[in-house]
């Protein structure tokens, strides 16, 4: 049973990872699964409860709050680089096709992600009569919330995993 949890965690783990990236997967509360896991055995629970629980406290808000705050990442870009709600539905639309043709192309999966967004926000504010100036502005602040979104999220499954390791050692 031990074994089937730990190697079910490292999954959700590695799960995690990947979701960071794709916005298809959530990835911080699939790797928070695995230290949900860590609770059916009587060792590793027992180990967490020296810590009084604290860390999966902290890690559960910080998953709560990183994966409600990245829907908004890109959002927030767009709008803090002088776009508009058109770049802002462009980005989400693009991101949305990106996702969509990344089961379609493998090969190009990460690429379509990164430029998903940017691509969506540009045509958004271009067909919403933006300059294209404005429009690439909005692209550019689109593309940094979506990366500051995605570096939050692989963080936060670097921390989920360090724990998990920690509570198994």
């Amino acid at each position: 049973m031990e074994i089937a949890v730990i190697i079910l965690g490292i999954l959700l783990i590695i799960i995690g990872f990947v979701g960071s990236i794709l916005p298809a997967l959530p990835g911080p509360p699939l790797a928070y699964g695995s230290l949900l896991l860590l609770l059916i055995h009587e060792s590793t629970k027992t180990e967490m409860a020296e810590n009084n629980f604290l860390w999966l406290i902290i890690l559960g808000g910080f998953t709560l709050f990183i994966t409600i705050i990245d829907y908004y990442m890109p959002i927030w870009g767009t709008k803090k680089f002088g776009g508009t709600k058109a770049g802002s539905r462009g980005s989400t639309l693009g991101l949305i096709v990106a996702v969509v043709l990344t089961f379609f192309t493998s090969g190009l999966a990460v690429i379509l992600i990164i430029v998903g967004p940017f691509a969506g926000a540009y045509l958004g504010e271009k067909q919403s009569g933006q300059t294209s100036q404005v429009a690439l502005q909005s692209a550019k602040g689109s593309f940094l919330g979506f990366i500051a979104g995605t570096l939050m999220k692989v963080i936060t499954v670097t921390a989920i995993a360090l724990y998990f390791a920690f509570v198994l050692l």
